[in-house]
């Protein structure tokens, strides 16, 4: 598999988004190391617009840096959760067969987006927990409060934020369409 320059720009910058905002003067502090974070919005638009493979990468290369920025360490466990939030995330276009890039965006398409919004970081998470709680002996209450939160804390985040730059990227794009088919 060989990516294509632009492929690999939409990733740093968005890896770099992803770390910064994901660092914890930028999160609001919910549970025991738990943090809401705009980063997970970041994360969310990038595999929107990009596809899952752009997605996992975001999500796993960006929150790496933010582990590493903030000191703590780098938790692969929860690094492989954010991967899969954006993989998750990133089937959008595909299942909606490319519609936002068409300019269409309706109440469905935003269903299907926070739906899948909801799934990412439910299994991606969920992923992280089970793997904290099996191969560090995190308490399983614990990481089980942990997971409960942050799917629901960024689920809703992704919601507000994804619509209304979705729908903002749907208005452009149907311009850019709809002047593309007038030639």
């Amino acid at each position: 598999m060989t990516l294509s320059a632009k492929t690999v720009v939409l990733i740093a910058i968005g890896a770099a988004l992803y770390g910064i905002g994901g660092l914890p003067m930028f999160g609001i502090p919910v549970f025991a190391n738990t943090t809401l974070k705009p980063a997970m919005a970041v994360l969310a638009l990038f595999g929107v617009l990009f596809g899952p493979l752009v997605g996992f990468l975001v999500g796993f290369i960006g929150h790496w840096v933010t582990d590493l920025f903030a000191g703590w360490g780098v938790w692969l466990t929860w690094v492989l959760g954010s991967g899969i939030v954006g993989l998750l995330i990133g089937l959008y276009p595909k299942i909606t067969k490319d519609r936002l890039e068409k300019g269409k965006f309706n109440k469905l398409d935003f269903t299907l987006f926070v739906f899948l919004a909801f799934l990412g970081n439910v299994v991606g998470y969920g992923c992280s927990a089970y793997l904290d709680s099996v191969l560090y002996a995190e308490p399983f209450v614990k990481v089980m409060a942990q997971l409960s939160i942050i799917a629901a804390g960024n689920t809703l985040l992704i919601a507000i934020v994804g619509h209304f730059i979705l729908t903002a990227v749907a208005k452009r794009k149907q311009q850019s369409y709809n002047l593309k088919e007038a030639d």
